[in-house]
């Protein structure tokens, strides 16, 4: 596990990425009798799922543009942050109900039968090993870590820096009773910091929190937060099942069969969680991000009811303009046959009853 880098060390790493991440040999495949996603290195995607493209001066590109370009360059449109009173009293107004409340990327606080789930908590302003350098927000948290409502439940889905963020993994209160449940050899992160109540769970595996029945779900994506730990933890989305509502929250995943699969098996979703943003270029980013398209796709695959779109309007990752994404998202999701009120643009700090 990495917990610090030198200046040096990480130049290093910087310099390697682009040979690291161009690579498209895959890994060894599992022993007989093992799952298919499991492998002698770690872990792969699920069977025929999108192969990452692109060679060492693609990458060497898009690395070299995405160091280049800094948050203050993104012009943030009026009323896409609400201001923290707002908020609160967005949260407060639910009065326990079941809700939702996008806090920014691929963050939220979800209320669902009185419990409070935070999905990958990202809160601080930069997704990197070593800030400033790396991507920073141009876009703030709807609510900080010291801000939050006592969170019951932390879901995270996989070890990048954008969605497992340790500044705010330390930050938060309650670490002997919060329930955080990960993929896959990704619990040390937790224990490390104290939390006590920590569950790894592989693909189709489930567990319960209360009245809540968690089950984690394939994703189409990778792990990596060093030079040489690629897939060695797992990657996940969740279903949450509870007493009268069923979510689904994808984590970061790209396209691909799996999840026609997984609706041919699942019982529907009334909310489907998708990611939409950071998906060009095509060809790097086509085993890893979905499309606004395609993540309507993935929902519809689901036979999800009502779809909101995430992982866009915080922070900059990839080379599509920032705002580009919700746009797109709703124009697929009607063409797909939803109604207005069934796919979701939110504001960040937005809450809406589920």
């Amino acid at each position: 596990m990495v917990r610090g880098l030198s200046r040096r060390a990480l130049t290093r790493q910087l310099a390697a990425m682009p040979l690291a991440l161009a690579g498209c040999a895959g890994p060894p495949p599992a022993d007989a009798g093992q799952p298919w996603h499991h492998t002698a290195e770690g872990f792969r995607n699920p069977p025929g799922s999108p192969v990452r493209g692109g060679d060492f001066g693609d990458w060497s590109s898009f690395f070299w543009r995405g160091f280049s370009r800094g948050p203050e360059a993104v012009l943030v449109p009026d009323g896409h942050v609400l201001p923290t009173a707002e908020v609160r009293a967005g949260l407060d107004g639910q009065n326990g109900a079941d809700a939702i409340t996008w806090l920014g990327h691929a963050s939220f606080l979800i209320r669902l039968d009185s419990i409070t789930i935070l999905t990958d908590p990202f809160l601080s302003d930069h997704a990197s090993p070593l800030p400033p350098l790396g991507p920073s927000r141009f876009a703030p948290p709807g609510l900080r870590a010291d801000q939050l409502p006592p969170i019951d439940v932390v879901l995270l889905s996989h070890n990048h820096y954008d969605h497992l963020d340790l500044p705010t993994i330390d930050a938060l209160p309650g670490k002997d009773r919060i329930h955080a449940i990960v993929p896959l050899r990704l619990g040390d992160y937790l224990t490390e910091r104290g939390y006590r109540r920590v569950r790894e769970l592989d693909w189709g595996e489930r567990t319960s929190v209360d009245a809540l029945t968690i089950t984690s779900l394939p994703a189409i994506h990778f792990s990596k937060r060093s030079l040489f730990d690629r897939n060695r933890t797992l990657w996940a989305g969740y279903a949450v099942q509870g007493r009268r509502k069923r979510l689904h929250f994808a984590g970061d995943t790209a396209y691909g069969p799996a999840f026609s699969q997984l609706g041919s098996e699942l019982e529907p979703f009334d909310l489907s969680l998708l990611p939409i943003g950071a998906y060009e270029p095509r060809e790097l980013m086509l085993a890893s991000h979905a499309t606004p398209e395609e993540a309507v796709r993935i929902g519809s695959d689901l036979r999800a009811r009502r779809l909101v779109g995430m992982h866009w309007g915080s922070i900059q990752l990839t080379d599509e303009p920032p705002f580009e994404p919700p746009d797109r998202f709703l124009e697929a999701a009607r063409k797909a046959g939803y109604a207005e009120d069934d796919a979701w643009i939110l504001k960040i700090g937005e809450t809406r009853p589920i």
